[in-house]
């Protein structure tokens, strides 16, 4: 069966055809050329003015017939794959469209992602590459156009609508993610999904810090504020460098120090001065003073060398940072301990 295009491509040759080889056979009848595309026009458009060039013998009529049956099939059939294209083509999106409705409704304990915007194309990005299955919703065509390029299965329309939710298959979800930047949006989406699933994981996004307590009445499990994350790294860019270049090693360990934080679980770093007596000891010297309150994970060495989980052997060097994790109170009252243990010991040096 030929493609529309090759209906379309030899209709319109055949008709041009028909066209050129009427013209010539007129002309031959003794018709002026301009007379002779006359009459094909008025006769193969059937517009049936009369017959303006001498059309009396068999012989003419039959071709006068030939241009006729010619000039109508060869335009119905181009016709018919402007058609068949049109059709084809309605019939592709009902398919597809029918296609995506059966795979989401396969879908169980998925994740629905309200709004494709940069947080949720992060999310999405993030949950592909962990192999978890989850739908999109979003009102913008442009942006789920881009997502079904990149495979992810996607529901157009509003997310604080029952009937969207229903078709994202929110009964059988396991979390639902909304990441719009509206507040009052996230709000209404999460009291609605959790009036269609109650047993639902929900994480909300909250742009400001008096929506978190709405978010949480209104059935949320956990708010996110990328304004306060972005602070907190930003920060601690500023104040724990050497933690920060450690954890972001790899995305494990970056997952690790969140997950670290929700157990009240810190990675710090602490910096030996030149003047502290743990100069010149060993890795095994700083834990026995920290009276198994922390583990060293890593050390930087004062000539930025970068050790991961270094031996108990290795010595300390005036300048060197050790990053260690323990309990968030552990740390600072080591830090606490140690520098009074260090302003004794100079005082008893002098007395």
């Amino acid at each position: 069966m030929q493609s529309p295009l090759q209906r379309i491509l030899v209709g319109t040759v055949f008709f041009i055809s028909t066209l050129l080889i009427a013209i010539t056979g007129y002309t031959l009848l003794q018709c002026p050329l301009i007379t002779s595309v006359y009459m094909v026009i008025i006769t193969v458009f059937g517009v049936g003015y009369g017959e303006i060039c001498p059309v009396q013998s068999p012989a003419q009529r039959i071709f006068t017939i030939f241009v006729i049956v010619a000039g109508y099939g060869s335009a119905a059939y181009t016709v018919g794959g402007f058609i068949q294209m049109i059709a084809e083509g309605e019939i592709k999106q009902v398919l597809e469209q029918r296609r995506k409705t059966r795979d989401i409704a396969n879908l169980q304990e998925h994740t629905i992602v309200c709004g494709y915007g940069r947080i949720g194309q992060v999310l999405a990005h993030k949950l592909a590459a962990a192999n978890q299955p989850f739908v999109i919703i979003d009102q913008d065509p442009e942006r789920l156009t881009d997502a079904e390029e990149l495979g992810y299965r996607v529901c157009q329309g509003n997310a604080s609508d029952e009937q969207v939710l229903q078709t994202a298959g929110i009964e059988r979800a396991k979390t639902l993610a909304t990441v719009l930047p509206d507040d009052a949006l996230n709000v209404f989406i999460t009291l609605t999904a959790r009036g269609l699933n109650p047993q639902l994981t929900i994480v909300a996004r909250g742009e400001l810090p008096s929506t978190e307590k709405k978010l949480l009445l209104a059935g949320a499990n956990h708010v996110v504020s990328p304004a306060s994350i972005s602070g907190m790294r930003m920060a601690n860019l500023i104040t724990h460098p050497n933690t920060i270049q450690f954890l972001d090693q790899n995305e494990d360990r970056a997952r690790l120090n969140e997950l670290l934080a929700q157990m009240d679980v810190q990675v710090d770093e602490l910096r030996i001065p030149a003047d502290s007596p743990l100069v010149g000891g060993t890795i095994a010297d700083l834990e026995v003073r920290g009276k198994g309150t922390f583990i060293v994970v890593a050390l930087r060495k004062i000539n930025g060398e970068f050790l991961t989980h270094p031996g108990h052997e290795v010595r300390l060097d005036a300048g060197d940072t050790v990053i260690v994790l323990g309990h968030r109170g552990d740390i600072p009252n080591f830090k606490r301990l140690y520098n009074v243990k260090r302003k004794l010991r100079y005082r008893g040096a002098r007395s």
